[in-house]
């Protein structure tokens, strides 16, 4: 089943996690322990980060320094496949647009394909100012995306030719924004963008993380009222240091309340923030659960052990 057919066919809030591939040269057993502590919750599909090269600069014995591209994270399409034959649960590989050519997303989306992989999560990705594609050979926007993604489903490749339409199509959903997206000029105008996703194909949305419910709600009601009616899952991760007061709001464009942080701030250390974190997101879970979410997803970057503490209160 796809993630658009589990979420249909959910009658009580579901869970579900996001989790990084392995940095270059470090084991995927990490990525095991960290499911493997969640798994008891009974994950409805697991999400995995796409990342691109990042430009280093290596210096020379004469003093120059020479450009070079990095992947810190490969091995997106490696890890899903991993991680779907593990634990027989869906897993979602992000597909992204920048930093990677039409041709290079054609090729991760054949491999999905032959890997029985057919659930994508699709992102324009972070804007890489460095980038060793040229913006003219990749995707400017997710929706771009989407329609070659929609053109691999009807068998139609980059160079023309054509195939028989893929046996499995693949299902994607796609991000949404309670506070708007940074660059949008304002909320309804991101909204209306991504009705035009939704009506290209997308079956659900995760929200960016939010630490404001009333944010989230209000993100629905004018989604509906815009004609979006796909599910929509809201997105939360736990703060569990106090340099995140500054980190988190300046990296995802969010808000904290001030009860929130008032309460950080009184912390002595990072164990009674981590503290403080557990139990605002297991305010915020109670919450969003008794509105009747279809499925709340944990972004687990450096957070497993504070969202295994709140999943055991609520599931």
């Amino acid at each position: 089943m796809t993630v658009a057919e589990i979420l249909r066919d959910r009658k009580t809030t579901g869970f579900s996690i996001e989790v990084l591939p392995p940095a270059k040269g470090s084991s995927l057993q990490k990525t095991f322990n960290s499911i493997d502590k969640l798994r008891e919750f009974d994950p409805l599909f697991i999400n995995i980060t796409t990342h691109h090269s990042e430009a280093i600069y290596e210096s020379s014995p004469d003093g120059s320094y020479k450009k070079m591209f990095v992947r810190k994270r490969p091995g997106t399409v490696a890890v899903a496949a991993a991680l779907q034959q593990r634990y027989g649960i869906p897993t979602v590989p992000h597909v992204i647009c920048q930093g990677f050519t039409r041709s290079e997303t054609e090729y991760m989306l054949i491999d999905l394909n032959f890997l029985g992989i057919h659930d994508v999560f699709v992102l324009r990705g972070d804007l890489d100012k460095e980038s060793r594609v040229d913006f003219a050979d990749c995707h400017l926007h997710a929706s771009d995306l989407i329609g070659q993604i929609n053109d691999l489903n009807a068998g139609k490749f980059l160079d023309g030719t054509l195939n028989d339409p893929l046996e499995h199509n693949f299902s994607f959903g796609v991000a949404g924004y309670p506070e708007k997206h940074e660059e949008a000029p304002n909320i309804d105008s991101d909204i209306r963008y991504l009705k035009q996703k939704v009506d290209m194909g997308a079956e659900y949305i995760i929200t960016q993380l939010f630490f404001d419910n009333a944010k989230y709600f209000d993100f629905v009601d004018r989604c509906r009222a815009a004609g979006i009616n796909v599910p929509i899952i809201p997105g939360l991760k736990p703060i569990s240091k106090k340099r995140q007061l500054t980190v988190l709001p300046r990296t995802f464009k969010c808000d904290m309340p001030n009860d929130l942080v008032k309460a950080i701030e009184a912390c002595k250390d990072d164990a009674a923030v981590k503290q403080v974190g557990i139990e605002w997101m297991t305010m915020q879970s109670k919450e969003l659960i008794a509105h009747g979410v279809p499925d709340i997803h944990f972004y687990t970057l450096m957070a497993t052990d504070s969202v295994y503490a709140v999943a055991k209160q609520i599931y």
